[in-house]
């Protein structure tokens, strides 16, 4: 296949993946709405940044798991929309300049647009911002690789957790609120989740790359098995959450995600080798976070 570079940068931009930031960035500003700081122009710089930040972050792990040789292992049989990488080195429609030249790029805008909101509006997000820069980077990058050493899946729950919603919130408001943390933490684990399904098909891929993600140190029968504890905590904690703080009962639309998490943990528990090449389980998964960013951010906003 010839270089593309319009193919090349759309799959690095891919719209499916980046819904992840957005959904924890409705979190912190559905529980900003109403503030008389609350602020569109900003809001929507927020999101033009972390859109930067994810294709930065898409081009430097196809970088860094092409190096691996991870990409090259991946069978055409197990590819899939969400996972596989893009794939943008291994199909020849970007080159590794290119490819790198996206990513420096698209982090350079990124970074230009966060020192333009800490220094014109909060400058506390310097903090967050540089937490979630170092964890973002240390997800595929040296020395870290968090991803190949089994800490990928608690390095998304933080940074799509708590840190864009608190990110979002802090510049909606100028304020921090513990809130944020509680409602966002369920968040991130349902958005680890959608992480942990789409590493089965890679298993096989990752595991003679040495990418030790958790679905490769505990095995496919294991992970499966724990795909649906993660929903059961992630929505349990929704449940409890208005009886322990003064959060309102709305937030509860956000059981919205609960038949998407069982579809999805069903058939993955009763077909965790091969459930990618026949059932929806990756959707299912996305469809399950967006559900409950969607229903407790409208929620919170209402109550």
């Amino acid at each position: 296949m010839p270089l593309n570079f319009r193919a090349g940068l759309w799959r690095l931009a891919d719209p499916k993946i980046s819904i992840t930031s957005a959904a924890s960035m409705a979190v912190g500003a559905g529980l900003a709405v109403g503030h008389p700081e609350f602020s569109w122009r900003w809001l929507v710089a927020l999101g033009i940044a972390m859109f930067c930040m994810e294709v930065a972050k898409n081009a430097w792990g196809e970088i860094y798991d092409y190096d691996s040789g991870t990409d090259l292992r991946v069978k055409a049989a197990d590819r899939t929309e969400f996972s596989g990488g893009k794939r943008v080195l291994v199909d020849g429609l970007l080159s590794r300049q290119q490819t790198g030249t996206i990513a420096v790029g698209f982090t350079l805008i990124g970074l230009m647009l966060g020192a333009l909101m800490v220094f014109l509006r909060e400058p506390a997000l310097f903090w967050i911002g540089l937490a979630g820069l170092l964890i973002g980077w240390s997800y595929h990058g040296p020395p870290l690789q968090l991803a190949y050493r089994g800490l990928g899946e608690i390095a998304v729950v933080i940074c799509y957790g708590p840190l864009i919603a608190m990110a979002t919130y802090m510049l909606m408001t100028g304020a921090f609120a513990t809130q944020v943390i509680w409602l966002s933490l369920p968040l991130g684990v349902l958005i680890a989740a959608f992480l942990w399904v789409n590493q089965f098909p890679d298993y096989e891929a990752d595991q003679a790359s040495n990418k030790r993600n958790l679905v490769v140190v505990l095995g496919k029968l294991r992970a499966a098995a724990f795909l649906p504890i993660m929903y059961a905590l992630a929505l349990f904690a929704l449940i409890v959450l208005p009886l322990l703080s003064d959060l309102p009962r709305l937030i509860w639309l956000g059981l919205l995600a609960l038949p998407p998490a069982s579809f999805a943990s069903y058939w993955t528990i009763n077909d965790p080798h091969a459930f990618h090449r026949h059932k929806p389980v990756q959707a299912m998964a996305l469809l399950t976070f967006v559900a409950y960013s969607l229903g407790t951010s409208i929620g919170v906003a209402l109550g």
